[in-house]
């Protein structure tokens, strides 16, 4: 791999993106990425964490000369018409539905596509520092279509997101924060998203599968359908090895150890 180096201990792999001298995303990173999506559906790996080399970037926002060379051969791009953005869906939609936790380490400036990246992962750590996130796509002459304009509005709701994009507003992680698009914090994303990793590692593999499945069809359809579909994966996770491992570990405790166990890994 040229753009992604990986290392992998104790059921956790961090995935590390480097593409200096800005570490724009670009095809090759993107078509790399696709090549691990479907390592990581070994059962072996727990937990996925997605980071930037060190430097102030996650991924800065995706190529712009690529898009721009793209722009400049029109008939081309008719040509490809919108399979250029369903690639793109196809990608982060594969890691989204990967059965285990993924999270992004925000560890410098994150925009347009690379933000987009993020919003597809389950957990988003922020950085504090003199970092962006952000959708400048507008002012570029084009719109979030790598799924940006979808995954906001279904995280931060519609009127939010439409203010954000519409506005190619570039905030810093405090902001991020409270517009709800980092879950969290640290002076160090890489090392806190991987104690998290390390954490929901250790946790019934089962179970976090059937919970992402759950929440993320359940979010794109109505009540009904999405408490039939929570309904399906519960029963999966409790006919499991895991749930009667877990629960009968439970049961077998003292009642004033059994908080414990609960908030403790």
């Amino acid at each position: 791999m040229a753009l992604w180096s990986t290392q992998f201990a104790d059921g956790v792999v961090v995935a590390t993106y480097r593409n200096p001298p800005m570490n724009y995303f670009c095809a090759e990173g993107a078509q790399e990425l696709a090549q691990l999506i479907e390592t990581w559906r070994d059962p072996a790996i727990r937990a996925i964490v997605l980071c930037g080399a060190p430097g102030g970037a996650f991924i800065t926002h995706y190529s712009v000369e690529e898009l721009l060379a793209l722009a400049l051969d029109n008939n081309s791009l008719r040509s490809i018409g919108t399979s250029l953005n369903r690639n793109y869906h196809t990608l982060l939609l594969a890691l989204r539905d990967l059965p285990k936790v993924v999270i992004a380490a925000m560890n410098g400036n994150t925009m347009g596509g690379g933000l987009e990246l993020s919003l597809a992962c389950d957990i988003r750590v922020g950085q504090r520092g003199d970092f962006r996130y952000g959708f400048p796509e507008v002012r570029l002459g084009i719109i979030p279509g790598g799924s940006g304009t979808q995954r906001l509005s279904r995280l931060i709701g519609v009127g939010r997101a439409a203010e954000f994009i519409l506005r190619s507003r570039v905030v810093d992680p405090e902001t991020a924060l409270a517009l709800g698009i980092v879950s969290e914090l640290a002076d160090d994303a890489v090392a806190h998203a991987s104690r998290i990793a390390h954490e929901v590692a250790a946790l019934p593999p089962k179970a976090i599968a059937c919970a992402k499945r759950a929440i993320y069809a359940g979010s794109d359809t109505h009540l009904a359908a999405g408490l039939e579909m929570e309904s399906a994966a519960f029963l999966e996770s409790i006919l499991s090895e895991d749930s009667r491992v877990a629960m009968q570990t439970y049961v077998d405790l003292p009642y004033d150890q059994r908080r414990v166990w609960l908030e403790t890994l």
